[in-house]
């Protein structure tokens, strides 16, 4: 049964875009997995570079690729753009996709949210709740403000939140103090087709959230999860109806009022796992039939721990593996199945904000001074290389065609063989 589920999210994501592309920020899969081989494992500034291109104005989102183009963001000139790249490094175009505060710089831009792309458009979202889809030659195709539809943002550190483009919907989590729901978008048109208000019991900062949904396979189908405010939340694709929530992400008994959700949930096959925030718990659960409250140990739980979660980088699922990065450094490599650590270390302590991706039997850890660390996936610890670039490095690599795209602060970079 569990092969026959990740079979069938396999298929889905399939049927929207070649394995090759990485169309979100997540890749193909929306798990941070490639299926690609032969990925780079060693480069620097003068080795494995194939090419660098300078780009004024900071951005924390991933590139991605789709099409034979690199799409990448910036916040420049009190605006926010959307840039278009060759595959040889030549910038195509550029187009205002949002309006940005003036400073473009460090991590903290209203460039943050990733863009997606399907055969229609490219879509992205920025800090001040500009969401747009832009076509294939850089003009508008439509666009609305996520504020002035749904309300100001009331967050402390601002919106960073990527929306999940699926099956030709954009899927928005809008989860602050000002309110908290989640919306279905149209592609097409940018027109709504549902909202939903995401109830909590939550108080204080926990009322904000950082995170992106996810999709999940269930059967044939597939559910939408969102994450924050306490709970992650399991929702119909086709109305935004609750399907069932995890709880005990932040115990009322002990309940820490600065607990706000940033690293999202990731999926595999039927499997969720969970994290939360400031080395407290992680959880895992099974879809397949889940409904309803599921507390700690409740129907549906595969596995729970109590610590070592990551504070910002999202955890990734891998050959059977899930891999934490805490916010210094700190590799936990957990049992999918059951849990079960089997190594915490840290190959390289600095900050870490970008998420880790997997592919070709290898763990790409990316901190903020521009290091990648590149570990051979497995039950132990081993480290084939150490990769530092120049520049500030917040955004999350793209694995695609053979290389891997990396967009510091300053540059886009695209590393593989020449």
């Amino acid at each position: 049964m569990k092969n026959k589920l990740i079979a069938s999210l396999v298929l889905v994501f399939a049927l929207q875009v070649a394995a090759a592309d990485w169309p979100h920020w997540r890749g193909p899969r929306h798990d941070g997995v490639s299926v690609e081989k032969n990925l780079p494992t060693e480069w620097a500034e003068d080795k494995n570079v194939v090419w660098k291109l300078p780009i004024k104005g900071s951005s924390s989102a991933t590139p991605i690729v789709f099409a034979g183009k690199v799409f990448t963001m910036a916040e420049l000139d009190k605006q926010v753009l959307l840039i278009a790249v060759d595959l040889k490094g030549k910038e195509l175009w550029r187009t205002p996709v949002g309006i940005g505060n003036g400073t473009g710089s460090g991590e903290r831009t209203l460039a943050s949210p990733t863009p997606s792309a399907d055969s229609r458009h490219i879509y992205t979202m920025t800090g001040n709740g500009d969401v747009a889809a832009t076509k294939f030659d850089g003009k508008p195709a439509w666009s609305f403000n996520a504020q002035e539809r749904y309300g100001r943002f009331r967050l402390g550190f601002g919106f960073h939140t990527t929306p999940l483009l699926f099956q030709g919907r954009l899927y928005l989590q809008l989860i602050h103090s000002g309110g908290a729901w989640v919306v279905a978008i149209d592609t097409f048109t940018g027109k709504e087709v549902w909202k939903v208000e995401r109830k909590s019991d939550g108080v204080a900062e926990c009322e904000h959230s950082y995170a992106s949904p996810c999709a999940v396979a269930v059967g044939d189908t597939f559910q939408i999860v969102t994450h924050g405010n306490d709970y992650a939340i399991g929702h119909d694709p086709a109305t935004g109806k609750e399907l069932w929530r995890v709880g005990d992400l932040n115990h009322k008994d002990r309940y820490n009022r600065t607990l706000r959700f940033v690293a999202s949930p990731v999926a595999h096959g039927d499997l969720v796992v969970i994290p939360t925030a400031k080395n407290r718990g992680v959880a895992a659960i099974s879809v397949a039939g889940a409904k309803g409250y599921i507390g700690t140990g409740g129907k549906g739980e595969v596995w729970r721990i109590d610590r070592g979660t990551p504070d910002v980088p999202s955890p990734v699922i891998y050959n059977n593996l899930v891999y934490l990065c805490r916010e210094n450094g700190t590799v936990t490599c957990l049992d999918a199945k059951t849990g079960e650590q089997l190594y915490s270390e840290s190959p390289h302590r600095q900050t870490y904000r970008a998420s880790p991706v997997a592919g070709d039997g290898k763990i790409y850890i990316t901190s903020r001074d521009g290091m990648v660390t590149v570990l051979q996936a497995g039950r132990e610890l081993k480290v084939l290389a150490k990769n530092k670039l120049a520049g500030g490095l917040t955004a999350s690599p793209a694995l695609s065609h053979g290389r891997i795209y990396l967009r510091t602060h300053e540059a886009l970079y695209a590393i593989g063989e020449k």
